[in-house]
């Protein structure tokens, strides 16, 4: 996108991180997630926790390649007993933050997403896998977190184009059309195209002609509607025209880095 640098985005990492534990000690260990069924506030922890360690590695290793990491049952099985999960969590979320506060900015090591820089490109989505675990853990307490407009655009930017063009579906021709997602109080548009079992993606409104759906609200609200974190409803999210092609690709996108 350019409207969000580096230290933004370590900043934004900083922040985040610290809410997300805030809001998972108010809530309890053994509070669910309904975002992320049937995780526990205690797996949320675990599993991010795993996440900016494994993030962390890349920068400190640099290895040519993606580091490969255990399956999931695995990651929440492990990390710190629960009496010390909350300090475990804090200790690698600041490791992180000061790695990457402390790196060189032409270190070279594995991404999985296009970025002008590998530093640029895990400062990003540390950033913003830690903004969206930040609502998972909001939402053990009922609440809805609200984010700055041009970080949650940015977001949006980083799972349409970066995650969403990637995903595939089962070819149907009720599924095959555009999605035009506009945020409204930053001016940032993204279209969706699904054909033969694909989605292409592409910035800006796109061409002539009116998309099959319209997706539209301020930009906080399409980040965690658009991430399944939060209702239309909820999220200040308006959905015009066939919604068809658009629950395909929120079925289908994931974070993926194979």
């Amino acid at each position: 996108m350019g409207g969000v640098k580096i230290a933004e985005h370590i900043d934004a990492l900083r922040d985040q991180g610290g809410m997300l534990a805030d809001a998972a000690e108010r809530a309890g260990l053994d509070a669910a997630v309904p975002p992320c069924p049937p995780w526990r506030v205690k797996d949320l922890l675990r599993h991010t926790g795993y996440v900016h360690r494994w993030a962390a590695r890349h920068l400190t290793e640099r290895p040519d390649r993606v580091l490969a990491g255990p399956p999931e049952a695995e990651i929440l099985a492990g990390g710190a007993p629960d009496p010390e999960l909350l300090a475990w969590f804090r200790a690698g979320h600041a490791a992180l933050v000061e790695i990457l506060s402390t790196a060189d900015p032409d270190l070279r090591c594995a991404t999985f997403i296009d970025a002008p820089s590998p530093l640029a490109f895990w400062a990003r989505r540390q950033a913003h896998e830690t903004a969206i675990h930040r609502a998972d853990a909001d939402s053990a307490r009922g609440v809805i977190p609200e984010y700055p407009a041009q970080f949650a655009a940015d977001g949006i930017d980083e799972l349409i184009v970066g995650f969403g063009r990637r995903s595939r579906y089962r070819p149907s021709p009720e599924r095959d059309g555009t999605v035009l997602v506009r945020a409204a109080d930053t001016g940032d548009a993204w279209q969706l195209a699904a054909a033969a079992g694909r989605f292409e993606a592409h910035r800006g409104p796109g061409g002539p002609g009116e998309p099959g759906c319209l997706v539209a609200g301020p930009a906080s609200g399409l980040y965690l509607f658009l991430w399944n974190r939060c209702d239309a409803a909820r999220a200040g999210v308006t959905v015009a025209g066939d919604p068809a092609v658009l629950a395909a690709w929120q079925s289908a996108v994931r974070v993926r880095w194979r």
